[in-house]
Formats: structure tokens, C-alpha cells, sequence
């Protein structure tokens, strides 16, 4: 990739995407253009564009004038003076450099790389500032948040040069980290959710009044546990090893692991995280439909 070239996504991933709006639940922004409800009405907003209604919208925001002619129900959307910062954080610890058997040149991290460029698309077609909190064994890497398509390409050179190391650091070496992400700020975490540590910073960023969301990328290995005869299983981080017989293991692995995935979203709910689940095998934009389609919802 060349300075300026932006992470290419597919015509038909465009397409999906746009469809979709970040749509914080906490945020109430700062400054400038940005396409998110505002609890003010009158000087400072803008007409934006007409939607279906859907269910719990407000009856005032109906165009009725339009409903005359059409005889369909529309909402009409206003822009408002206050977008919010949209903040990508990736878990570019060693897991992440973790691929499936059957696609063993495509990591983790590649597919984070590209769903965090997904995000980036949403952030710029909104009119949202967007800034990048890369995290692996050296510590912070920061892309701080600003518009437009100059930030775009800084964001992805960024994601190019990221590799997946290390161990989660140690606190104090994500101290800038509570410097840029502000009250009312939406941070979108992206990985694998694995690390305590991890959870632990996004429990501390959702009490501290900033909107958190996880989107959790796993292999289908993880999901399959397609491994039989003898295997050896080490852990990317720590470097532990197991040897075992994958079949032999197979059923108390799927087990620890349905339990590990519950225990993880009971403790998201409980702090008021919302998370989807992305698999490398699936299409990329899963997480984001999960989250931010019509059906989904932040």
C-alpha cells in the first residue's frame, strides 16, 4: 500500500454499509455536522433526509405533509451541530495474529484491520471525527481523532503497520488512552474479548460515561474445534503448550468454550456493553448488522 491508499472494500460491502448509521445510545456530542438524534429542536439543525418510520419514533417527527402525498409514514432527520467521536480500539496482542486451518493466510488481525476500515466508512459518511487506539505488548498506538477522508488514509496507514505481539500491557501504559476518549464519546472495541485486562479497561470506560461497544472477532476453529489425533496447542501470548488428542478433547474444549462465551456476555450486559460476534468465515460486516441494522440496534 502506497501513503494515501485507502483499505479496499469490496462494491458490494459498500453497498451493505451504507444502510447502516453508528447510532450511539449515551452521546450527546460537541461540535460541528454530524447525523445523530439531538434532544434540542430548533436553531442549529438541518434538514438530513427522510427515513421509514419505525417503531418508538416520536410522532413529531412524522412528515405528515409527505404522508399525504405518498400515503406512507416518514421520518424526517435532522442534523445537528454536535457528532460525536467515534474511537476504534484493537486488541493486537499475539491471539490476534491467530488464522483458521482452512484459510491459513488470513489472521485475525486481518479481518479486524478490515471491519475496523468498515467502521471508519460509517464515521466518514456521517461526518463523524474518528480516532485509532491500537493496543499489543508495546503499548498504545494512537491515530488521534479528527474528519475527512486525510484522516481516513492516517487511520489506515496505521491499521497496515499494526502487528499482532505480546501480552496486554500493563495499565499505566494506557494512561493517554483516558486522556482522548471524552464522556459521551463512542468507542468500538474490536478482538477477540479473551483478555481480562481487556474487559476490565471497557468496564472502566462504560462506568466512566463513554458509550462502549465490542465487536468480537473469532476464528471457526475456535468455533469447530476441528482438530483430531495428536495436536499441540499453544497459547500465542504466553506461549504455554498442551499436547492432547483433539477428538479425545473435543467435547469438553466446545463445552469451556459455550461457557466461556456466556460468562463474557452476562458481564458485558452488566455494564451496559452491547457486543456481536464476527467469524472469519463469515461476511465481514456480520458484527456491524448486529449492531447497527435496522434489527439491531445500539
Amino acid at each position: 500500500m502506497t501513503a494515501g491508499t485507502p483499505l479496499l472494500l469490496p462494491p458490494d460491502l459498500r453497498a451493505r454499509l451504507r444502510a447502516l448509521r453508528l447510532r450511539p445510545r449515551l452521546a450527546s456530542g460537541a461540535s460541528g455536522i454530524g447525523q445523530h438524534a439531538s434532544r434540542s429542536r430548533g436553531a442549529g439543525l438541518e434538514f438530513a433526509q427522510y427515513r421509514a418510520y419505525e417503531p418508538g419514533d416520536e410522532l413529531r417527527q412524522i412528515d405528515w405533509k409527505l404522508y399525504a402525498r405518498s400515503d406512507r409514514f416518514f421520518v424526517r432527520e435532522s442534523e445537528r451541530e454536535s457528532p460525536i467521536a467515534v474511537w476504534l480500539l484493537l486488541d493486537a496482542t499475539a491471539s490476534a495474529g491467530q488464522s483458521d486451518r482452512t484459510a491459513p493466510g488470513r489472521s485475525r488481525l486481518d479481518h479486524m484491520r478490515q471491519l475496523a476500515a468498515c467502521v471508519v466508512e460509517l464515521a466518514l459518511q456521517q461526518g463523524d471525527r474518528f480516532g485509532l487506539l491500537a493496543i499489543n505488548g508495546e503499548g498504545l498506538q494512537l491515530v488521534p481523532a479528527a474528519h475527512g477522508a486525510r484522516q481516513r488514509d492516517r487511520v489506515h496507514l496505521q491499521l497496515h503497520a499494526l502487528q499482532a505481539r505480546g501480552a496486554w500491557p500493563a495499565a499505566e501504559r494506557l494512561r493517554p488512552l483516558w486522556e482522548r476518549v471524552r464522556p459521551g464519546d463512542l468507542l468500538l472495541a474490536i478482538g477477540d474479548g479473551f483478555d481480562d485486562a481487556g474487559i476490565v479497561l471497557l468496564e472502566q470506560l462504560a462506568s466512566a460515561r463513554r458509550e462502549v461497544m465490542l465487536l468480537q472477532v473469532l476464528t471457526a476453529d475456535e468455533r469447530d474445534f476441528p482438530f483430531d489425533a495428536g495436536h499441540r496447542f499453544r497459547d500465542p501470548e504466553t506461549g504455554d503448550e498442551l499436547l492432547g488428542d483433539g477428538a479425545a478433547i473435543r467435547a469438553d474444549y466446545l463445552q469451556r468454550f459455550t461457557q466461556a462465551r456466556a460468562a463474557l456476555q452476562s458481564r458485558l450486559q452488566a455494564s451496559g456493553i452491547a457486543c456481536a460476534t464476527g467469524w472469519l468465515d463469515q461476511p465481514l460486516d456480520q458484527p456491524l448488522q448486529a449492531l447497527f441494522g435496522r434489527r439491531g440496534g445500539a
